[in-house]
C-alpha cells in the first residue's frame, strides 16, 4: 500500500466530545482515554488484534452513565473507519474469526458490503463488568455498523464469564475487520463486487 489508510474524526454533541484517530496499516498501537476502564481494555483488543493504530480520547457524560460515551465512540469509529478505507479498492471485503478465551468462544463475521446490518447473539452472565455495562456492547456495535456502513453478525457461542464473553467477541470482531480490510494482491484496485462499488 503506497496511501496510508488513515483517518482523523471529530464528534462533539452535548453529551460527548471524541476525537477518533485511525491508521488501518498500522502496528497494534493505540492511545485510549474513555474513562471507562473495562471499554479502553476492549478497544485496546481492537488495535492490537486488528493491527490498527488507534487513537481515542473520549469526554462524556460518565455521571449520568456510560451509555452516551460508548454508543458516540462506535460512532466516531465507524466514521473513521469509513474515512480511512475509501473506496474500498483491493480490500477483501470480507472476514471472519472464532476467538477462544478459557470457556469463552465467540465468532464475528464482518461484510464491508455498504449497507448497514447488526446481527448481535451475546447472552452475557452478568450485568456489569467492572464499570462497564454490558449492555453497551451493543450500542458501541450498533453505533459502529451505522457509520462504517458494514454487515457485522456477532455470536458468543459458549460462555460462563461475562468478562471472557465480552474479550472474545472484542477480539474476533479486531480478526475479523482485519481479514477483511487487508489488501487482496490478486486483485488490487478493484472494488470486490459485481455492482462495481460498494
Amino acid at each position: 500500500m503506497n496511501t496510508p489508510r488513515t483517518a482523523e474524526v471529530a464528534r462533539n454533541t452535548a453529551e460527548t466530545q471524541i476525537t477518533v484517530k485511525v491508521n488501518l496499516d498500522g502496528t497494534g498501537k493505540s492511545n485510549l482515554s474513555t474513562g471507562i476502564g473495562f471499554f479502553d481494555h476492549m478497544l485496546d483488543q481492537i488495535a492490537r488484534h486488528g493491527l490498527i493504530d488507534l487513537d481515542i480520547q473520549a469526554k462524556g457524560d460518565l455521571h449520568i452513565d456510560g451509555h452516551h460515551t460508548v454508543e458516540d465512540v462506535g460512532i466516531t469509529l465507524g466514521q473513521a473507519v469509513a474515512k480511512a478505507v475509501g473506496d474500498k479498492k483491493g480490500i477483501r471485503r470480507y472476514g471472519h474469526a472464532y476467538v477462544p478465551l478459557d470457556e469463552a468462544l465467540s465468532r464475528v463475521v464482518i461484510d464491508f458490503s455498504g449497507r448497514p446490518g447488526l446481527e448481535m447473539h451475546v447472552p452475557f452472565k452478568s450485568g456489569m463488568i467492572g464499570s462497564f455495562d454490558s449492555q453497551l456492547a451493543y450500542e458501541f456495535f450498533q453505533g459502529f455498523v451505522n457509520h462504517a456502513f458494514v454487515t457485522l453478525h456477532i455470536d458468543n457461542l459458549r460462555g460462563e464469564n461475562a468478562h471472557h464473553q465480552a474479550e472474545t467477541v472484542f477480539k474476533a470482531f479486531a480478526r475479523a475487520l482485519r481479514a477483511a480490510l487487508e489488501i487482496d494482491p490478486r486483485s488490487v484496485g478493484t472494488i470486490p463486487s459485481t455492482k462495481g462499488s460498494l
